[in-house]
């Protein structure tokens, strides 16, 4: 059996999780063909290049515009225009992709992006492929262009993602609650001391974690001073050289500085709160760690979305300002059984073993059995 995991590579996230579901589905379905590829490695140059570079720069320098595309696109009665015209350009752009996903004639094709799944979708509607197609929502809401009405499974976050499949015409029969898959490393318990011990932190005092995705960017800097002396900080600026340099010449006490860093796990594992970015893989991660987290410098769109439906079941907050930031994080600090009350809830809605729940849910979509 063949089985094609397809990514697009706008944001970090589609591909963590596409990687997470191939090395599973690699250690325990080895008799399988299994390969992972970026679905924009074979569409034009142009989409190549613009795809990803574009989101980057929008989400960088231009949020509005991010935003503003998001809810044209999504909006009840402007979607049904944009719909067509956006796959009249994914046509003209991704015509490779097509070619090669009717070569590979796969048994299974897994995406973790809409713009994959679009394609599919369009060739086993023209009949030129007779795949099963798993779309994995890589958010906790729902944006309309995931919807394709040839997927045979859709594998969500949430009961409350599968709500708004529903709520928009998707049929109960096609959607699976999965979770989405994480790396094993967030999910096995983690020697606290030793880590401590390693980071050259302090074992037993209240610890910040704040991170914002590979750019580093956000108020950062701003919160790291705010907090400063009051709680114990790990500050990751990821690729942000500036903000570490800038940092480190501010010698803030209580505040250990990172670069970009393969080892989020661990300062994790050693944080009471984290400070960062509603990323539907960002939120998965947290949510396996059990680390309560406090949201700043969402992306308009999807990661306002995720928020929202995380604040319905009581796990996370988004302050307005860096004050008020200041004095949730004390209270968070003065009121342990705060903390508590959060991660009760964050185990009541987070769905564990993803990938093994996904195999699952092919397994018994009665289509392609996979053992």
């Amino acid at each position: 059996m063949k089985i094609l995991v397809t990514y697009v590579s706008a944001g970090s996230g589609h591909k963590r999780i596409a990687e997470s579901i191939t090395a599973y589905l690699k250690s325990n379905f080895s008799q399988h063909d299994i390969q992972i590829f970026d679905a924009l490695d074979y569409t034009n140059l142009f989409l190549k290049k613009s795809y990803s570079g574009l989101y980057n720069f929008l989400v960088k320098y231009a949020k509005w515009a991010w935003w503003a595309c998001f809810w044209f696109t999504d909006a009840k009665w402007l979607y049904l225009l944009s719909k067509p015209l956006m796959f009249i350009s994914h046509r003209l752009t991704t015509a490779g992709f097509a070619k090669f996903l009717i070569k590979q004639n796969a048994d299974i094709i897994i995406s973790t992006h809409f713009l994959p799944s679009e394609i599919a979708s369009f060739l086993k509607r023209s009949k030129r492929i007779n795949s099963l197609l798993a779309t994995v929502i890589t958010d906790y809401g729902v944006h309309s262009y995931w919807i394709h009405s040839h997927t045979d499974l859709y594998a969500v976050a949430s009961t409350a993602t599968g709500d708004i499949l529903i709520s928009k015409g998707v049929e109960n029969q096609h959607i699976r609650i999965t979770g989405l898959p994480v790396e094993d490393k967030f999910v096995i318990a983690h020697d606290r001391k030793n880590i401590c011990g390693r980071l050259g932190i302090k074992e037993g005092e209240f610890t910040a974690l704040i991170m914002t995705g590979s750019f580093g960017m956000g108020p950062i800097k701003e919160v790291a001073r705010c907090l400063e002396g009051k709680a114990q900080l790990l500050v990751v600026c990821a690729k942000n050289q500036k903000l570490f340099k800038q940092l480190k010449d501010l010698n803030l006490k209580d505040v250990k500085v990172f670069g970009f860093i393969s080892n989020v796990y661990e300062l994790m594992a050693v944080s009471d709160i984290i400070i960062t970015k509603p990323g539907g893989s960002t939120v998965s991660e947290i949510l396996a760690m059990g680390l309560v987290p406090v949201f700043i410098s969402a992306i308009p769109g999807q990661e306002y979305e995720n928020a929202r439906v995380l604040a319905e079941h009581g796990i996370g907050n988004t302050p307005a300002n860096i004050k008020e930031l200041e004095s949730l994080v004390l209270d968070y600090k003065a009121h342990p059984e705060k903390l508590a009350a959060v991660k009760a809830n964050m185990k009541k809605f987070f769905v564990p073993h993803a990938d093994s729940e996904l195999s699952n849910a092919l397994c018994k979509g009665g289509v392609r059995p996979l053992n």
